[in-house]
């Protein structure tokens, strides 16, 4: 696995990218990142930069252990499951658009209706920010997102592919629910030590309250449409039209980082803060997005990713003091 991933191309030309995004944010930077990101805000410059790569070397340990709690099960054939290359070819690239459209519709939306532009994020995710997003802001967006990128992809390709192709169905349940408690543990042990612990702060009513609604809304606002339009119909597809995993994997991250490219802590005030905003969403998703299409490539089975590495960690762990302050929720 090592000596394939070494002499891909796709690898080295990912690496260079990464290392020109870094450099490139360096000289823009000059000492300061201009976002509105509150739970790393007073952390040093260098760990502020070097953040990406700490994350990019837990997905390494994480990718290292599901490699490891797998080598004894069936990796289910997705090929099988794809549809000949011609078709394969049309349906990504008419679902690449659409999702670009999607992305579009949201950024017009969101400031149609007086809120911040929609992104697969809303507002304060993960790093917080200045200004929470009112309660309208986060139900449009949830439902928008679920709407648009999880409801009519999964019904326009369900006409045509079963569940199992789609692949939303498990064929090996008790090693996917082994994979979805370790990767819970460990990646929530990481959360809680990297982020702030606000988390720790709430009252037991604020969290019996707040925590359902934070499953609730990220649920259907991000990590089912992440699962949808990524995971289930489009990594396949990635996956039949280059023969390679491995470069499955890369475009997985690579359209899991673009569907994240207006984030609400981005700053585009000048070419500079542009340039840095789009750097910096791209080193920030681009590796949880590949471990993604590891879980999802080694189980055939989209949900295990959505339950074991999106919905619990970050989303309730690291977003649920957001929720507390959108929604007034008094200790």
């Amino acid at each position: 696995m090592i000596r394939r991933m070494a002499s891909h191309p796709g690898v080295w030309i990912a690496a260079g990218l990464w290392l020109v995004g870094y450099a490139v944010a360096l000289g823009l930077a000059r000492g300061h990142l201009p976002f509105d990101r509150p739970a790393v805000a007073r952390l040093p410059f260098a760990l502020q930069m070097a953040a990406p790569c700490i994350t990019l070397v837990e997905i390494f340990v994480l990718t290292g252990l599901v490699l490891l709690l797998t080598r004894r099960r069936v990796i289910p054939d997705m090929l099988a499951r794809t549809p000949v290359h011609r078709v394969a070819l049309r349906e990504t690239l008419l679902l690449l658009g659409y999702a670009a459209a999607g992305q579009v519709g949201g950024w017009v939306l969101g400031p149609a209706l007086g809120y911040r532009p929609f992104s697969f994020h809303i507002a304060g995710t993960v790093f917080g920010c200045s200004v929470p997003p009112q309660r309208g802001e986060m139900w449009t967006w949830a439902i928008y997102n679920f709407v648009v990128f999880a409801v009519l992809p999964h019904a326009w390709f369900r006409r045509r592919y079963s569940n199992t192709q789609l692949n939303l169905r498990s064929v090996d349940r008790r090693n996917d629910a082994l994979l979805i408690g370790v990767v819970i543990l460990v990646e929530s042990a990481f959360e809680l030590v990297v982020f702030d612990h606000t988390l720790f702060s709430l009252s037991a009513r604020q969290m019996l309250i707040a925590a359902p609604l934070t499953l609730t809304l990220f649920f259907i606002g991000t990590v089912l449409p992440t699962m949808i339009l990524i995971y289930s119909i489009l990594l396949p597809r990635y996956l039949a039209l280059s023969g390679s995993r491995i470069t499955a994997v890369l475009l997985g991250g690579l359209t899991y980082a673009t569907m994240h490219l207006v984030e609400g802590w981005s700053d585009f005030s000048s070419p500079a803060n542009v340039t840095l905003s789009l750097i910096f969403v791209l080193l920030q998703y681009f590796g949880p997005g590949m471990f993604k299409s590891v879980l999802t490539l080694r189980t055939g089975n989209a949900w295990v990713h959505a339950l074991s590495y999106h919905i619990v960690s970050p989303h309730l762990i690291v977003d649920t003091p957001l929720v507390v302050r959108t929604f007034g929720i008094l200790p």
